[in-house]
């Protein structure tokens, strides 16, 4: 009798601790996932490959500017870039690529890519930041 009892108290924990873990990683899953939602903005980088001058660059921003989901251009004639933020919901990055080297004549400009390794070191406060600090203690535990 006392045995059928710790069996089911055993059975019944360990059923509770099964699915608090599930509950735990649907949670995480839940809350870690990408959103792509009407406030989201993605900043891209147009390499032109060519001089630009500044008149040059008062035309690359207006053209930017007129593109769907455009909403900040910043166009450098020393560096022959343009940086530009757009909502990935009304337009993407390629697209605008493309369109600008048609319609402006840059056949040579690309968008610049940041390869996975400069994208993990592209923010200087999150090694410093509470959060960085605890995942990397937890990675070390586990």
């Amino acid at each position: 009798m006392l045995k059928r009892k710790w069996k089911r108290i055993a059975i019944t924990a360990g059923s509770v601790l099964v699915l608090g873990i599930v509950v735990l990683a649907v949670h995480i899953w839940w809350v870690m996932r990408p959103r792509v939602d009407g406030t989201t903005r993605i900043m891209a980088r147009i390499d032109i490959h060519q001089p630009i001058r500044p008149a040059d660059a008062d035309r690359i921003t207006a053209w930017l500017y007129r593109q769907k989901g455009v909403d900040h251009v910043l166009v450098n004639p020393t560096a022959d870039i343009a940086v530009f933020t757009y909502s990935p919901l009304q337009n993407n990055a390629n697209v605008i690529t493309r369109q600008f080297r048609q319609e402006l004549a840059y056949g040579g400009a690309a968008r610049v890519m940041p390869s996975a390794s400069e994208m993990a070191m592209g923010c200087p406060v999150a090694t410093t930041s509470f959060a960085y600090k605890a995942y990397t203690f937890m990675s070390h535990i586990f």
